[in-house]
């Protein structure tokens, strides 16, 4: 896995975290002014992704995902895609929980 910085459609700096097979699995929750402050996002949920609360939800198409908060409730992760499952959208919050910590970048 790798974290990355891109800008969104905006033109804002935004992060993801990608896996090997380049699938984004995660991306953070919001955009920031600055690719500094995007790094230090990134590093943050990167250094903390085990204390992170995870949850499925659904989506407004009624498709499970997960989401990941901070102690005060901040959503600060979202999943990178819709699941067909909420027991596939759990695995793939497990993964990012278990594995982001090791990840490369930004």
């Amino acid at each position: 896995m790798r974290f990355e910085v891109y800008e969104d459609d905006a033109g804002k700096p935004r992060w993801r975290l990608k896996a090997d097979n380049g699938q984004t699995v995660a991306s953070g929750g919001e955009s920031f002014s600055d690719t500094s402050a995007t790094k230090t996002a990134a590093e943050n949920f990167k250094s903390k992704a085990k204390s992170w609360d995870y949850e499925v939800y659904s989506d407004s198409g009624g498709k499970p995902r997960w989401r990941a908060k901070s102690g005060n409730g901040q959503t600060v992760a979202t999943s990178g895609e819709a699941f067909e499952s909420e027991s596939n959208a759990q695995r793939a919050a497990d993964n990012v929980r278990d594995n982001a910590g090791s990840a490369t970048g930004p």
